[in-house]
């Protein structure tokens, strides 16, 4: 799939789209609730792209902006596309959001974590010590479609196009020995793999490094390949995330993102520091 094309990116991008066709009507949210004969907050949620929109009420929108011809028709075709239901609908009761299907479509993902190794990069025994670790009241099916769900995320970077993926990781990640030695060892085999593929760069963040911007916490920044798509910042927390748009948030993150690249290991050397710590843990006497 070409990246930014799945129905996600493509309903954020309609949703801007029909807030700047209104704006440029001079009609405000409550005018366009009124004259559509339907409320001032489904309008709003169309706009902010927290909801799906039919291509009727597209349509029925575009009309009142004074849209017609093929540009409309454009947009009407948008809005349907917009409603195909992406691979991660199969988990909609773990996925919440639009996160999954914005990372499936992202051309480029930067990533920091401070305490685990980020998802994409997981093992599936490292992943289910997590979930357990993180979710003690939940029950052996739950834990098992949460686990399914992070391996299917995990087909992204195998995709014959996939995004360039660059993840930044605190020393710590490398220390904290999740699921015991075996499964820890198995993890850091994994990340050397990894690291190894062409549009994956893998960077460590040593101890000696002293305070860096990413001790504010974990976070990741979504970029599309259309200009019509701007990057995204998601804010990871234990319950839910946060979603960061606004150009004054992106360029705060994306400094602190480069900031930790700068105070990170070099690629080869963030290699040479995994592959000691995978020694390390390999002559752990296991279970």
């Amino acid at each position: 799939m070409t990246r930014g094309q799945g129905p996600t990116v493509r309903r954020r991008r309609l949703a801007s789209e029909l807030r700047r066709l209104r704006e440029s009507a001079d009609l405000t949210i409550d005018e366009v609730g009124e004259k559509l004969e339907c409320s001032a907050s489904k309008i709003s949620r169309i706009e902010t792209g927290h909801v799906g929109v039919t291509p009727r009420d597209v349509r029925d929108m575009l009309e009142l902006y004074g849209m017609a011809g093929e540009e409309r028709e454009a947009l009407v075709q948008l809005a349907r596309e917009a409603r195909k239901r992406g691979w991660w609908h199969a988990y909609n009761e773990v996925f919440t959001g639009a996160f999954v299907g914005l990372e499936a479509d992202a051309s480029s993902l930067r990533a920091f974590q401070a305490l685990l190794v980020p998802g994409l990069l997981q093992t599936e025994r490292y992943t289910l010590s997590v979930i357990r670790a993180m979710r003690p009241g939940a029950d052996d099916d739950e834990i098992s479609r949460r686990v399914a769900a992070r391996m299917a995320r995990q087909q992204l970077l195998a995709d014959p196009n996939p995004p360039e993926y660059w993840a930044v990781i605190d020393e710590a990640v490398l220390h904290r020995m999740v699921g015991g030695p075996d499964v820890m060892a198995e993890q850091l085999e994994r990340l050397l793999r990894v690291a190894e593929q062409p549009h994956v760069t893998i960077q460590v963040v040593p101890f000696g490094a002293g305070a860096h911007p990413g001790m504010e916490g974990p976070f990741l920044i979504l970029g599309f390949p259309e200009q019509a798509d701007p990057d995204v910042v998601y804010v990871d927390s234990t319950s839910s995330g946060v979603y960061l748009e606004m150009p004054p948030d992106v360029r705060r993150y994306s400094l602190m993102f480069d900031h930790l690249r700068a105070a990170a290991l070099k690629p080869d050397d963030t290699v040479e520091l995994i592959a000691k710590a995978a020694e390390r843990v390999a002559a752990l006497p296991t279970e």
